[in-house]
């Protein structure tokens, strides 16, 4: 079986492993020039760092390397992914700088892919003439198709009117995600749109070198010390299954149903006495900037940790918030680009980054196609955020963002290993529709419909692996579950889960591992490891 992945992030990468060891001939196409996705240096912004710690934030198999700091940059964690393929010998399987251009169904149980070098859209000279991008397209036939273009595949920039004065006038509008050269921003008037985690890491990195710095947010968002009380780290409060269980997920636990009798009061009063130190630690109240709404609305979509010198640089004037606000306009005073607030205030603006969020697209696929992968309000139907009802022999890994994305997306690949060697038994399509129906229904509710159309499952990351690995029967021990109620989770307790899935399936993978050396000589590697491990219940 021949199977294409879109995209090479942590997705993409974890699938190609998983499958490869299963013996599938895998071919990844990625449109950067590196691996990395959200991490490539293609996409990576000044100040740019992980939100996980990097016990938590790395593949099961493959922890990140010791000298690295707690919270390592975006530069270290693309570096920790080049190793992953280097460890795991993915190379061969990678196709880089190259970008899909349509995937489409040619038969049943056949993808045709159409790819062409990145950047050839416009044309590319070779020779004595320039050829154009149809000229340099190929098609490929596939027998599976993996999506794995990630959940922040397109900046969501907002339509500003006056754009066209303003840039005339020498103004500039840059997603956060393609401003990746601070100097960018040395000596200019720099505004800064939004207030997650991004917006916040490149305003502290630009008032280093900008003449003003402005943070224009529309909303507030709750920001979470990295240490609360200055002593306890917040990983031991949201990344463990306690801290998890303080919200009311749809399918509740015994001990979640038992902590959420009578109203959930004692984890309500949890969480509002983790808001009350937040704003006495982070002095939110003398700075004007304590958000609207209790501390629990930071589980509606994201947990935002506070970016390092952040309220520092508010408190001293380096960086300037105006708070509940959009920009209205853009336009030019005296030959000079501004930007014109919904308070009425006009400021000078030479720079605008958008920290806005993302689009998430496919542009792979015809409107036809897409319409079939999502529902009525343009959410992704995706049972176990994995397999789309009624589409055959497709697949999407990583389309699940949650604290523990790596972990998320490697068990992901296993689901996906397993359907695709028929060791994974299904309901029928009406059963997965109307469980996906109901699953996004409540999230949007929950998440007052900030849930990523569908691929956001903070903070209920733990029931996502729980439920994946249930459905193969392959879950970690009781007492590693219990252990993780009080301690951070440990990607790393899961590192026998692929291999017992090979060796679940080891004459299958041995028959389709024939005629095909190069999966053999990773799934060589495998073997050595299954003669190892011990098969846990």
């Amino acid at each position: 079986m021949r199977i294409a992945v879109i995209g090479a992030g942590f997705a993409g990468l974890g699938t190609a492993r998983m499958l490869m060891r299963c013996g599938f001939e895998v071919t990844v196409f990625e449109r950067a020039p590196d691996v990395g996705g959200v991490w490539s240096r293609t996409r990576r912004y000044p100040g740019l760092r992980t939100q996980n710690d990097k016990r938590t934030y790395a593949f099961s198999e493959h922890p990140m390397p010791a000298h690295y700091p707690q919270w390592p940059s975006g530069e270290q964690v693309q570096r920790y992914l080049e190793s992953y393929v280097e460890v795991f010998r993915l190379g061969p399987a990678l196709r880089l700088s190259t970008e899909v251009v349509s995937a489409t169904v040619v038969r049943p149980g056949s993808w045709s892919l159409t790819v062409r070098p990145a950047g050839a859209g416009t044309g590319t000279r070779t020779g004595t003439r320039a050829r154009t991008g149809a000229e340099l397209e190929e098609t490929l036939t596939f027998d599976h198709l993996v999506v794995a273009n990630g959940t922040f595949s397109q900046p969501a920039i907002p339509v500003f009117p006056g754009r066209t004065v303003f840039e005339d006038a020498g103004g500039e509008v840059s997603a956060v995600s393609d401003f990746t050269d601070l100097e960018d921003a040395r000596g200019r008037d720099v505004l800064v749109v939004g207030y997650g985690k991004s917006a916040c890491d490149a305003a502290v990195e630009v008032s280093d070198v900008a003449a003003s710095t402005t943070v224009v947010a529309r909303e507030l968002l709750w920001k979470m010390p990295r240490y609360l009380g200055g002593v306890l780290n917040y990983k031991y409060l949201l990344l463990t299954r306690l801290g998890e269980g303080l919200f009311r997920y749809i399918r509740p636990t015994r001990v979640e149903r038992l902590m959420h009798s009578g109203g959930g009061r004692v984890g309500q009063a949890m969480l509002n006495s983790v808001g009350a130190l937040t704003v006495r630690q982070l002095r939110l109240r003398e700075l004007g900037l304590v958000p609207r709404g209790d501390f629990g609305r930071i589980a509606r979509s994201t947990v935002s940790l506070v970016t390092e010198g952040l309220y520092e640089r508010i408190r001293d004037g380096r960086i300037r918030v105006v708070r509940d606000t959009t920009i209205d306009e853009l336009g030019a005073e005296n030959g000079q680009p501004t930007a014109r607030l919904g308070n009425g205030e006009t400021v000078p603006a030479d720079l605008v980054i958008c920290g806005t969020g993302f689009d998430q697209v496919v542009p792979f696929f015809a409107p036809d196609l897409v319409a079939r992968l999502q529902d009525d309000r343009g959410n992704f139907t995706l049972y176990r955020q994995i397999l789309p009802p009624g589409v055959p022999n497709l697949t999407f890994a990583g389309y699940s963002s949650s604290f523990f994305s790596p972990l998320g997306s490697e068990m992901s690949a296993v689901w996906i290993a397993a359907h695709l060697l028929g060791g994974l038994p299904l309901p029928d399509e009406l059963t997965m529709r109307e469980h996906v129906a109901a699953q996004l229904r409540w999230a949007e509710r929950r998440t007052e419909g900030k849930h990523g159309r569908g691929t956001n499952v903070v903070p209920f990351s733990m029931h996502f692996v729980d439920e994946i690995l249930d459905d193969l029967g392959l879950n970690v021990s009781g007492p590693t579950r219990l252990r993780q109620w009080l301690m951070p989770v440990d990607p790393a307790s899961y590192q026998d889960v692929g291999a017992r899935l090979v060796l679940r399936h080891r004459d299958q993978i041995d028959d389709l591992t024939l005629g095909h050396p190069g999966p053999a000589r990773v799934l060589s590697r495998a073997g050595r490891l299954r003669r190892r491990v011990r098969v846990r219940n």
